[in-house]
């Protein structure tokens, strides 16, 4: 169980920056539903500071891609304690993206903020970027298929997961073996405030990804490999 100290640390050290995320996203909360968490206490645990306990895997001036950003978590946060990291946030509903913008200017932090699915977008990015996130979007095998196309030989994808994550992994062996990834690590955290587990699935891309994933049709959820 890794000591979450240091990462609280950061979100203090940066509270400025984290104070108008927030206020911003409550008051763009009200009319697009972008989290159900609004307490101001639980949204800095739940969402700012477990977006950031993966920093110490990604390597610096990192190029990172976040699938299905939603309200940018991890990656706001992550690219909020890492300047150095380029991000990319990708997410199939407009309303998000248009929010992400919104909120990059607010918080004048530059990043590439972009309306696909990630099938489509890897047709034109394949292995382009160092590092791959995501976080509350699908199981592992089917977020394999996703992110991987989109990491070079040698990246990352991180996959941010609750308390049982054991049978996921066990379920994402064809699927790592197939795109070209292995698991590496899990770090494990425990929240503060009860607030639960927290689980950073570490997975290096050692391979390339066949031309013919990610399919389409959302196949990837439908039929997992």
């Amino acid at each position: 169980m890794k000591n979450i100290e240091n990462y609280i640390n950061l979100i203090e050290k940066n509270k400025n920056y984290f104070d108008i995320y927030y206020q911003n996203l409550i008051s763009y909360n009200e009319k697009v539903n972008l989290t159900s968490i609004t307490e101001k206490n639980d949204v800095f645990i739940k969402h700012f500071l477990d977006s950031i306990l993966s920093i110490d895997e990604i390597k610096n001036g990192a190029n990172l891609i976040d699938v299905g950003a939603g309200a940018g978590f991890p990656s706001l946060p992550i690219k909020i304690v890492r300047p150095d990291v380029n991000i990319t946030m990708l997410d199939a509903l407009n309303k998000r993206i248009t929010f992400l913008n919104y909120i990059c200017e607010k918080l004048n932090v530059k990043s590439t903020n972009i309306h696909a699915r990630a099938e489509d977008y890897a047709k034109t990015n394949r292995e382009k970027f160092d590092v791959g996130v995501a976080r509350a979007v699908a199981k592992i095998n089917t977020l394999a298929e996703y992110i991987l196309p989109l990491i070079k030989v040698g990246g990352v994808m991180i996959a941010y997961k609750g308390a049982n994550v054991n049978e996921e992994l066990k379920e994402a062996k064809h699927a790592l073996a197939t795109l070209g990834g292995t698991y590496v690590k899990t770090l494990h955290f425990t929240l503060p405030n009860n607030l639960g587990e927290r689980n950073i699935v570490i997975i290096k891309k050692v391979s390339p990804t066949p031309t013919k994933y990610p399919r389409d049709k959302n196949l990837p959820k439908l039929k997992p490999l």
